[in-house]
């Protein structure tokens, strides 16, 4: 029985007008989970801590070779509406884009891939499996998204060999970039507390601010590295100070400050914290002002070494586009910093200028192209 291909742009629209704001599923899994069902895969979704999520495989559990990808839903609120040129969740077409909340930031992406694999198993079904994780969570913390999925999957015995995350990764014109790593980052909020005063005697009061400064100043003027053969310097950003005092007469009792630390793989979240920590120890003991670190990370430096997996994803995009993609570690995290622990994992996607923006758009033609990209990679890891 010959299956008419699925069309990846129609899909596009029909998934941006559901309106999945984080956490909110919003129709898009379960319009995704029917049709997965129908053109013959195992679908179950993996809700967990009011997240939505879906898992799809087809082909038989635990089989030698497994092509996983993954992608997500969500999308972040879309803002002033009134900015807008078009419905956020319209998906109205002018000028060869499609417009939407999550037109770019990834329901193009999600719709290139499920397209390419429900054509590729119906037409050409593989001596293996192909493995669908879609999360409802990426936008948000992350904890029970793609998470939860790679949990499901090691207590059901699901594997995957390899991973595409169909992130946006270009940031000019389709084909120019892939991501082989990411950055880790981590969040640093520190608390300084002293004793509040009259400002005209300051020797009654102990002044938590100028501890603050200096150790701010420290930290900013450390030079973290000066990068690696696949990653730029780490850096480190001071995003917020914060006294809460608004009278100019009194020496405040605490202040406050938050970091953002970006990091590559010379460091761990570990070391960085252990320096962080040895720096405001080494302060306190200095001036007498107690610091308090807190530190949250969202993810750790990863790298999958240029080999068969990248090659593979390249050549599909060079045979498509007649690009060949730099391969990057550029840009913030991704839910590849999950999959990386069970399988070797890439990114590829389309070009991500309007991702969160006001008018965010796809271009309608590079929907139709990405899934030839995604289905060259299919056959090629098959073959």
């Amino acid at each position: 029985m010959t299956h008419a291909p699925i069309d990846p742009v129609a899909l596009t629209a029909a998934l941006i007008r559901c309106p999945s704001v984080t956490p909110a599923e919003g129709g898009a899994l379960l319009l995704l989970e029917q049709m997965l069902t129908v053109a013959g895969f195992t679908c179950q979704r993996v809700d967990r801590g009011g997240v939505p999520n879906l898992f799809a495989r087809w082909g038989a559990r635990g089989a030698n070779r497994s092509f996983g990808f993954n992608g997500h839903t969500d999308v972040v609120p879309v803002g002033n509406e009134a900015a807008w040129r078009f419905a956020p969740f319209g998906a109205e077409v002018s000028d060869g884009f499609m417009y939407g909340r999550g037109a770019c930031d990834m329901k193009s992406g999600v719709a290139a891939f499920v397209a390419a694999a429900i054509d590729f198993v119906q037409q050409t079904p593989p001596d293996g499996a192909v493995i669908l994780t879609i999360t409802g969570d990426e936008e948000g913390l992350g904890r029970d998204g793609t998470l939860a999925l790679l949990d499901y999957m090691q207590a059901q015995g699901e594997t995957m060999t390899a991973c595409l995350v169909g992130e946006p990764t270009c940031p000019d014109h389709l084909g120019q970039m892939m991501k082989i790593g990411r950055r880790g980052s981590m969040n640093v909020h520190l608390t300084v507390r002293g004793v509040q005063g009259h400002a005209a005697y300051p020797h009654r009061a102990k002044n938590p601010l100028p501890a603050l400064v200096h150790l701010l100043d420290r930290l900013a003027h450390h030079e973290l590295d000066r990068g690696t053969s696949h990653f730029d310097p780490s850096t480190l950003a001071i995003t917020t100070v914060d006294t809460g005092n608004p009278a100019s007469n009194v020496i405040p009792a605490e202040a406050r400050a938050t970091l953002n630390i970006r990091f590559n793989d010379l460091h761990t979240s570990q070391s960085l914290s252990d320096w962080l920590q040895a720096e405001a120890t080494a302060l306190q003991r200095a001036t007498g002002i107690d610091i308090d670190l807190r530190i949250s990370v969202s993810g750790e430096s990863f790298l999958t070494p240029p080999g068969s997996l990248s090659a593979l994803v390249a050549q599909a995009v060079q045979d498509e586009t007649g690009i060949t993609p730099e391969m990057s570690t550029s840009g913030g995290t991704s839910d590849a910093r999950f999959i990386k622990d069970v399988c070797p994992v890439v990114e590829f996607g389309l070009v991500g200028q309007t991702m969160h923006q006001v008018d965010e758009r796809v271009a309608v033609e590079h929907i139709g192209a990405l899934k030839s990209i995604y289905l060259r990679v299919l056959q090629s890891y098959f073959a």
